[in-house]
């Protein structure tokens, strides 16, 4: 047989490369997405920054914003990249949700969810909120993706428990969240002045949903040390750098609990008086834990918790001049025609 031509070869590897991409949905190997959602001013926007080396004030986001960061893996290699996003507006733009997530980029997909431990009244419904929409948007991704390649999403579906041991006691209890999920407790400095039964009931509550979750928990705040610990977990989702097997459940320290390295056992039951359990009517540990939670930190009045929905009414971003003008004009009546 004739040797095969320099175009034949080239041509062989471009259909090669194509019919492998279609396995992999499109998703070049080298590539990370990591989603930033959470409490509004939370400080979702300086763990980005601090994870990029980025020496920038912190600017308010505006719904969905986009960065990107890259890696060199080593001489003549080309770099990794990371895709940052982020979800202004705390609970209150939750359909923008979809928008970085498809069935494109969700294999190497992570969410990074950051709560503001100073303000444990939102805690709760702001976690509840986020981690729902973005469950219920990643479920119906799979399912789609599924259809069209029912080996990547079984791929997806196993893979989720790759962080519990098989030997763990509590692998039939837990419902790992469907892609990597990091829960992320701010403002840690404010929070370690709380009362010390304060700070329990919050670092027992975050336990339990993160290892439901399949999820690490960490606490940071301004301290450089602290944020060092973070980048090197956001560097482990974004380029794939040795997870940390560190760990610290100490209540009066700041937790860092890597997935799959706790457990019920050591999380304890919920703190409450055991003649009290039986008053609370609970369908699932996770609604028991909530209404435990909620009777010591009881969300705020509905009307007050509701974000605004039209960003250019949210008072953290007024322009004076501006804000004037959208009200002359909202106050000039509407001119109607009439066709006759």
């Amino acid at each position: 047989m004739p040797s095969e031509t320099l175009w034949e070869i080239a041509k062989a590897e471009v259909e090669k490369r194509s019919s492998n991409g279609s396995e992999s949905d499109g998703v070049e190997i080298g590539e990370k997405s990591v989603f930033f959602i959470g409490s509004k001013n939370g400080g979702k926007t300086t763990i980005i920054l601090r994870c990029l080396d980025r020496d920038e004030p912190p600017k308010p986001t505006l719904a969905l914003e986009y960065t990107y960061g890259r890696k060199a893996k080593g001489h003549n290699i080309p770099k990794d990249i990371a895709h940052f996003w982020e979800l202004g507006g705390g609970t209150s733009l939750l359909d923008l949700i979809s928008v970085p997530i498809t069935s494109d980029t969700l294999r190497t997909f992570s969410i990074v969810l950051v709560l503001d431990l100073s303000k444990p009244n939102d805690l709760w419904p702001t976690m509840e909120n986020l981690l729902q929409a973005t469950k219920s948007h990643v479920n119906k991704v799979i399912m789609k993706l599924g259809k069209k390649n029912s080996k990547a999403s079984s791929e997806m579906r196993q893979k989720i428990w790759s962080n519990m041991q098989k030997d763990h006691p509590d692998r039939e209890i837990i419902d790992p969240f469907p892609i990597p999920l990091v829960i992320i407790g701010s403002k840690y400095d404010i929070f370690q002045d709380f009362d010390s039964e304060k700070r329990k009931v919050i670092c027992k509550t975050l336990r339990f949903v993160a290892h439901y979750y399949g999820a690490s928990l960490m606490f940071t705040s301004k301290s450089e040390a602290l944020l060092l610990k973070i980048r090197g977990v956001i560097n482990q989702l974004a380029f794939g750098i040795d997870k940390s097997k560190s760990i610290c459940v100490d209540q009066n320290k700041p937790l860092f609990i890597t997935a799959g390295l706790d457990s019920l056992n050591q999380i304890g039951s919920p703190p409450v008086p055991d003649n009290d359990i039986g008053k609370l009517h609970a369908r699932s540990p996770m609604e028991l834990w909530k209404k435990v939670y909620e009777r010591l930190f009881p969300p705020k009045n509905t009307n007050t918790l509701k974000d605004i929905k039209d960003p250019a009414r949210d008072p953290q971003y007024a322009e004076s001049e501006v804000d004037e003008m959208r009200i002359q004009k909202d106050q000039i009546p509407p001119v109607h025609s009439c066709i006759f």
